[in-house]
């Protein structure tokens, strides 16, 4: 009878064959990213991925693992929206690759609170969430200044009032379907809270 040690050394070693016989990831190609952005992106987002229209993102300086899971999901129908669907069909898998790196590459331009009350409120409630109706703070996942955390929570900081309070608003009325602990989150806020906590983060630096 094998020992546990021989048993568990043949796992290692038959776990670490079939690592090595998996493809490897595909390395961004920037400059193909650039065009490609250039071509389907720029109108929507910006020249450098800084959009100018508050309804529209701005991806700059964004995770690109988080920004790749997004367009293919886009691409799949996991996520819905009519004018984002259409443009991910274009695209494949290397040119979400691609344009996801190339938009991590570029600086993302500060953004700008408006409301001082709201800005209070929604400081209270990214930092330290709302314990007696179980709202986790943002910050736990977004980190303390919205700089998120790489491939697992994006970066949130500068980002547009009004595309935040969309968002939000979508993951809880179910029309955004692709982030069970968003949807969690956000059907617990109500107007206020959510209008709060979006001027707050377009004020993070």
């Amino acid at each position: 009878m094998k020992s546990f040690a021989a048993i568990l050394m043949t796992a290692l070693l038959a776990a670490s064959a079939s690592a090595a016989d998996a493809p490897a990831t595909p390395k961004p190609d920037l400059a193909k990213g650039s065009a490609s952005y250039g071509t389907v992106c720029v109108a929507c987002h910006g020249a450098d991925g800084n959009s100018t229209v508050p309804l529209q993102p701005t991806l700059a300086q964004q995770h690109p693992e988080y920004l790749m899971k997004q367009l293919l999901e886009f691409k799949s129908g996991k996520r819905i929206d009519a004018v984002m669907q259409g443009f991910a069909a274009m695209l494949t898998e290397d040119d979400a690759r691609n344009i996801s790196w190339w938009l991590a590459s570029q600086k993302a331009a500060p953004g700008f609170a408006t409301d001082k009350d709201l800005v209070l409120a929604g400081e209270r409630i990214y930092r330290g969430g709302i314990m007696d109706r179980q709202i986790p703070a943002c910050a736990g996942c977004h980190s303390p200044n919205g700089a998120g955390i790489p491939s697992q929570y994006p970066r949130l900081s500068g980002q547009f009032a009004e595309y935040t309070v969309k968002q939000l608003e979508a993951f809880r009325d179910g029309s955004r379907a692709n982030n069970q602990v968003m949807i969690d989150v956000a059907a617990k806020m109500n107007d206020r809270e959510i209008k709060a906590v979006a001027d707050y983060i377009a004020g993070l630096r």
